[in-house]
């Protein structure tokens, strides 16, 4: 995650209590303004999202993550479009080209990333170090799409690794477990020229992964791994900074007019909207297919829920922007300015409970189905409305 120019998916002893996460919601919420004034609360939404999908094919084959990519399943699996800046359009394209392709089979998912790159670049080599202090290649996995219990894997051009799990995102009080790894995790690196020697001009690398599912499983809402037809959230990030060569070795670029390094790029598969990637609510879907890699297509589900999510996390939003304002939580959808025009087309006014310190807003449902809801943690699910707290 981003809080201005400082990138915020830090390790748990760098997060500082309550204030600091007080900090981040105000920087996350303080979003272009619509300047709506009903209740004197102005509405400050990020962009609706418009998540990316893909659907990830079986393999037919053994996948050996070397960085080489030269298995037949490699070669038929379809890539990704091309990376855009992190906030989406009308941002500039990105100086370098990256994208990502996946496969599956019943033990791991598989990723694999392209990124064109004239100087290949990496200095950190212990593992769970912060790697995005180098250029990197990322993964963000919510694999039951609550927006809590979702993993992050960075990876640099020596293959050193950082894994961590996040319970819930920062903005929702939830530091980062840096000691959590992904047993078994396999990661390989291909080099289309020379690390760390700028005499040369080199082409790119390449970042080959397995991703054991049984350790996915934990935040899978499921007690088996996933099934023809489950859908995850997924979104993939590259940070990319200005380099100069200094004395015969490779150095970040300063800018003159603050004496710091310029800040990174930020590129992403599915644009976020925001520059910080810590809103699983913005990232894409991967589709499971049961089809084996290159023997037909199979068509993308969009999600038939995603504008009633939307709703609700408009709902949360505004609710933590009012939190911030009044020292506690609105009691009505119209107290924070909202009205049905706010809300996609057909789903209607959501429902909304407050206290205090709590809320929990929904959407009704018929009588045979739960009703998706969100509460004040962030967290978006479907369950029947409960409120607790005072």
């Amino acid at each position: 995650m981003f809080l201005g120019t400082q990138k915020m998916n830090l390790k748990p002893s760098l997060l500082i209590g309550a204030g600091f996460t007080a900090a981040i919601l105000s920087a996350l919420i303080s979003c272009s303004q619509t300047g709506k004034p009903s209740g004197g609360l102005p509405t400050v939404l990020p962009p609706r999202p418009e998540p990316k999908g893909y659907v990830c094919y079986r393999t037919t084959g053994e996948i050996i993550p070397d960085g080489n990519l030269t298995e037949a399943d490699w070669i038929a699996a379809p890539w990704t479009d091309y990376f855009m800046d992190i906030e989406g359009k009308g941002k500039p394209v990105p100086r370098f080209k990256t994208h990502a392709k996946m496969l599956w089979d019943s033990s791991f998912l598989y990723i694999a990333a392209q990124l064109e790159e004239p100087h290949l670049w990496a200095r950190l080599k212990q593992r769970d170090t912060v790697i995005f202090y180098d250029h990197d290649f990322e993964v963000f996995i919510d694999p039951d799409g609550d927006t809590h219990g979702y993993y992050e894997l960075e990876v640099n051009a020596l293959g050193t690794a950082w894994d961590l799990l996040l319970p819930k995102p920062y903005r929702d009080g939830g530091p980062a477990i840096n000691s959590w790894d992904i047993r078994g995790l396999k990661v390989g690196i291909g080099h289309q020229g020379t690390v760390n020697e700028p005499s040369d001009r080199d082409t790119g690398w390449t970042v080959e992964l397995a991703l054991p599912l049984d350790v996915l499983r934990e935040y899978s809402g499921s007690a088996t791994t996933p099934v023809p037809g489950d859908q995850w959230r997924i979104n993939f990030s590259r940070v990319e900074w200005k380099t100069v060569v200094t004395g015969g070795s490779y150095q970040k670029e300063t800018d003159p007019s603050t004496g710091k390094s310029y800040p990174e790029d930020n590129w992403v598969w599915s644009p976020q909207g925001r520059i910080n990637m810590h809103m699983p609510e913005m990232w894409g879907y991967v589709q499971f297919s049961s089809l084996p890699c290159g023997t037909a297509t199979e068509h993308f589900r969009q999600d038939p829920d995603l504008d009633i999510k939307w709703a609700l996390r408009t709902v949360y939003y505004c609710q933590v922007e009012y939190l911030q304002q009044h020292q506690h939580f609105a009691k009505s959808i119209r107290s924070l300015g909202l009205s049905g025009e706010d809300f996609p087309l057909g789903i209607g006014m959501p429902e909304l409970k407050a206290t205090e310190r709590t809320f929990e807003a929904w959407i009704p449902a018929d009588e045979i189905s739960d009703p998706w809801s969100v509460r004040e943690d962030g967290r978006l699910q479907k369950r029947l409305p409960v409120l607790t707290g005072k």
